[in-house]
Parts: structure tokens; C-alpha cells; sequence
């Protein structure tokens, strides 16, 4: 996997974060990029979690706090009710239990925290196409079928994934989508069925439910 891959400054997410948060949490933060973005756009105190050590070090010149080690440990040690928003930056499909590891940061949110993400999207129409025409799953260094991806979603699975964990989803949003007009044509002749196809990523913002 390629460090471009993890070193985008990713504004689509930067812009789910609230405004006025003060404590953010960047789990997965890589050499820090994104995270540092988000300390100097908000002002804001911004942690991170990365299991790369190389990775881990860069960042530690970037954020006020760097935690080393995988997500689903990592987090439980994270003091309770700490921060105004965790992100989740392409890291919950790296993950084999993402379930847990968004149960757990339920316990980490702020009254009135919220949740920032970017999911790859399995439906994604080139993989649906190397699947369906092609008869194809070939896994990838980079993209939806990233090679070190261990769970998969689709648009529906991730509103459904985090309303089953007592989240609200208030956002969500394809990006990086798929603008040809063959695309298009072939969209409006389905009657929208194959809109959410068009999308790389959803990218998806969820607090607590009351």
C-alpha cells in the first residue's frame, strides 16, 4: 500500500468534523496529515492512534498525543467521555471487529460527540463489474479491494451498521464518484439503481442516538 494512500489530506472528511470541537480523535492517523490538518483548521487538541511505529513517530511531531498500537486495543485505554469527534479515516474495514471497536467509541464521545468516517464502498461499479461480468475478485494494493481490507460495506450496510450500534446517522455522502456520461446514461435508463454504484467511498458522520 502506497504512503499516498494514507497521506491525503482527505477534506471531505475534515469538513464532517464540527466546528467547534475541541478534542478530536483520529484513529488511524498514519504519519499524521489529516490530523494535522484538522488541529490547525480547528484549533482543536487532536490525538491519534497508529499501529505502523514509523508512521506513528512522524505523527508525534504533528498531534498532542500519539498512541501506538491496533484501534480495537488502543481505544479502550482512551479516557472516557474525551472527545468531540472520533475519525475514522478509511480504517474501519482494516479492521476485524469494527463493531466493537464503534461500541467502544460510544464510551469515548463527548456529550454530543460525533462519529467521522470514510468507508470504501463495495458496490463500488468497477468491482461490481470485475465481479459480475468478468468473474473476478482480485485484491489490490490500493482501492475497495485493498489486499490488507478485512470487512466490506455498501451504503446500506453502513447506515445499518451503525443504527444497530445506537448510533444516529445524520451524513452520508458518496464521494469520489463516477461522473461519465455512459454512467449516467446507463443510471438513468436503471430508474436510480445503480446510483450508489457510482461512489468510491461513503463518507458518513453519526452521534449517539438519545
Amino acid at each position: 500500500m502506497t504512503t499516498e494512500y494514507y497521506s491525503n489530506k482527505r477534506e471531505e472528511v475534515l469538513r464532517l468534523i464540527p466546528k467547534g470541537a475541541r478534542t478530536v480523535l483520529d484513529a488511524g492517523c498514519w504519519d499524521g496529515t489529516f490530523a494535522a490538518l484538522a488541529k490547525k483548521e480547528l484549533g482543536a487538541e487532536v490525538w491519534g492512534i497508529e499501529i505502523n511505529a514509523d508512521a506513528a513517530q512522524k505523527a508525534r511531531g504533528k498531534l498532542d498525543k500519539v498512541i501506538e498500537g491496533d484501534i480495537s486495543e488502543a481505544i479502550k485505554g482512551l479516557p472516557d467521555a474525551k472527545f468531540d469527534c472520533i475519525v475514522f479515516n478509511d480504517s474501519l474495514e482494516h479492521l476485524a471487529d469494527p463493531y466493537s471497536v464503534l461500541e467502544e467509541a460510544k464510551k469515548k464521545l463527548a456529550p454530543g460527540g460525533v462519529v467521522a468516517c470514510s468507508i470504501p464502498n463495495m458496490r463500488y461499479f468497477p468491482v461490481l463489474c470485475g465481479l459480475v461480468f468478468r468473474k473476478e475478485w482480485r485484491y489490490t494494493d490500493t482501492g475497495v479491494l485493498d489486499r490488507t481490507h478485512l470487512r466490506f460495506f455498501t451504503e446500506k450496510s453502513i447506515r445499518e451498521t451503525f443504527e444497530g450500534l445506537g448510533y444516529e446517522v445524520f451524513e452520508l455522502e458518496g464521494i469520489n464518484g463516477i461522473t461519465t456520461w455512459k454512467f449516467n446514461l446507463l443510471n438513468i435508463l436503471t430508474l436510480g439503481l445503480i446510483n450508489d454504484t457510482r461512489y468510491m467511498q461513503f463518507a458518513c458522520s453519526a452521534k449517539r442516538r438519545q
